[in-house]
């Protein structure tokens, strides 16, 4: 059986390309327009799996830890993400709740817990259970990790509460800065293309 490789179509010009593999570190452009198709991450796999376990870590941190705490007249109440949320929700704001539950805890985890699901197994030769439909739910799910925004939001309430209290950040509010970064890092590393490829191979 002959193997018929995938089509790519340029992003300018809409010209379709057989997607060949190229050298580590190169580039395929359009023969049309010259534009960048596509390029070789050195070592995705493994940097992108070691970002996915480090973001797990990150992140269980992020929602076992205080968030913030708030000194005022001599008490001292402490806050997390949830907490966060479970308020928002108690003053009637049910949607934005929900909101910020989706993009700063659920999408995460489920992104995180999901790349760790596919590229450990690949790592180890091995083929997760439903992996396709897995990757294409985890591109989906990605977009809705908002965590920047959150993250605003927060430096906002911040400066407006410390003309009130005194806020002391707590271990979780540095771990989510570093979660953001560490998310980012996740899938500007990931080659798409080599989990179709491993999963080419497999199937072969």
């Amino acid at each position: 059986m002959v193997k018929t490789m995938p089509l790519i179509a340029c992003h300018e010009c809409d010209l379709l390309h057989r997607a060949r593999p190229v050298p580590e570190e190169s580039i395929a452009k359009c023969r049309r327009c010259g534009a960048v198709l596509y390029r070789h991450k050195r070592n995705s796999l493994d940097i992108t799996l070691a970002m996915a376990i480090a973001g797990l870590i990150l992140f269980i941190i992020c929602n076992t830890h205080p968030f913030l705490a708030l000194k005022q007249e001599g008490l001292i109440q402490e806050t997390t993400i949830i907490t966060g949320v479970k308020e928002l929700y108690n003053q009637g704001m049910h949607a934005l709740a929900l909101l910020v539950l989706i993009t700063s805890v659920v999408a995460p985890l489920i992104h995180l817990a999901g790349m760790v699901y596919v590229l450990l197994p690949l790592k180890l030769n091995r083929m997760p259970w439903k992996m396709p439909a897995t990757f294409r739910f985890l591109q989906t799910i990605q977009q809705w990790t908002l965590m920047e925004v959150f993250m605003l939001g927060i430096l906002v309430s911040m400066v407006k509460l410390s003309k009130t209290a005194t806020v002391v950040p707590g271990i979780a509010l540095y771990c989510f800065l570093v979660l953001i970064f560490v998310m980012a890092g996740t899938t500007a590393s990931l080659d798409p293309r080599i989990i179709w490829e491993k999963l080419g191979h497999t199937h072969e």
